[in-house]
């Protein structure tokens, strides 16, 4: 049976804009051995499906400096202190991201990206009925162009790597799980 590990101490080792690296000292339940674990804490993130009335996906694709490759996702960032909650933020990354908004903004659930080394979770959203309502707003770190997919090519896209985001691909999958409990792709209008 997996136990509680008691932290002997704690201390940060360096702070970054979008992130603090935390050194833990912890004591094993198993042995009674201590070792050292390193946490990023970094605030939550979201994501979001936009689906137009058409039923195309809004998607964006950008050059990724982690993998130094040119990536196919849906819009999505970290939630800013001054967003009130995850579905504001959403929103607001639809908005920047892609000049896209939406009235009909459903959650989705959350994951944890990696409990390993990671405190943060990532809220998913799914947005009916996207539609053009302004240019994009774009950070000076970001580079992104807005394309529209149509939803029955997502399979194929994820299938074949085109998208391989994996919190993206955690997004679809409880879009999946959204319409298999009874929800459509598209309301009825």
């Amino acid at each position: 049976m997996s136990r509680h590990w008691n932290k002997q101490s704690s201390r940060y080792i360096a702070h970054y804009p979008v992130f603090k690296l935390r050194e833990d000292v912890c004591v094993s339940p198993r042995t009674g051995a201590s070792s050292s674990f390193y946490v990023l804490e970094t605030r939550d993130w979201i994501n979001i499906i936009p689906i137009t009335r058409d039923d195309h996906v809004v998607m964006v694709r950008q050059y990724r400096m982690g993998t130094e490759q040119i990536t196919l996702e849906i819009p999505g960032g970290i939630i800013d202190r001054s967003d009130p909650s995850p579905l504001h933020a959403a929103r607001r990354e639809l908005r920047e991201e892609t000049g896209y908004d939406s009235d009909a903004i459903h959650f989705l659930g959350a994951v944890q990206p990696n409990p390993a080394i990671m405190n943060n979770s990532c809220h998913s959203f799914l947005a009916y009925d996207a539609e053009p309502k302004q240019e994009q707003d774009l950070d000076d770190g970001e580079d992104i162009l807005v394309e529209l997919i149509p939803l029955h090519n997502i399979p194929a896209l994820i299938a074949d790597g085109t998208i391989n985001h994996s919190l993206v691909l955690n997004a679809f999958y409880f879009f999946e799980l959204y319409k298999k409990n009874g929800h459509s792709a598209i309301p009825q209008r």
